[in-house]
């Protein structure tokens, strides 16, 4: 009645379509997943220095982190691309967000963060000489990267920290 190539091709793409029918189930299942992580501290533990260097204001800090991201993590979760960012307003522009340091959590057993006086990865620049005497606020992103289905993040954490007036060198 059929050759082997229909018979072939039937199964195949039956194959195919369990497999669509089954990415976009575990797709929808990210949208039921409401795990909080929970960040005890995150602060300001010591400003190494704050100067003007190459026409841009440098600061070099380093900062205290505790925090759980397990509940972040579920069945279709495959890492946490984990970031602290610096947020502070200036005359230029009414909010500038610089990344200060980031990590990869790929899991459970790597999600407790517990940092004191961990020194920055990239140091907190701006664009012209706007960092004197400002307030900045870290938080603390993070990007859910799942096996499949929709990326997505979060954030949380409000630490503040007001830089001298003056330029600091130590």
């Amino acid at each position: 009645m059929h050759n082997i190539w229909v018979r072939l091709n039937a199964v195949i793409f039956f194959a195919l379509t369990v497999l669509l029918v089954l990415a976009t189930l575990s797709a929808f299942s990210t949208y039921l997943h409401k795990g909080v992580p929970e960040i005890r501290t995150l602060k300001v533990n010591t400003l190494k220095s704050l100067r003007h260097h190459g026409g841009v204001d440098r600061a070099l800090l380093s900062f205290d982190l505790n925090a759980d991201l397990s509940p972040a993590f579920h069945w279709n979760l495959k890492q946490l691309f984990v970031f602290v960012v610096a947020e502070y307003e200036s005359d230029a522009n009414p909010l500038n967000q610089v990344i200060i340091w980031d990590k990869i959590v790929k899991s459970k057993e790597e999600a407790m963060l517990r940092f004191k006086n961990e020194f920055v990865k990239y140091a907190l620049i701006d664009q012209g000489s706007e960092l004197r005497n400002k307030t900045i606020t870290l938080k603390l992103m993070w990007d859910h990267m799942p096996i499949t289905g929709r990326l997505y993040n979060g954030d949380g954490g409000d630490g503040t920290y007001t830089l001298p007036e003056k330029y600091k060198t130590s």
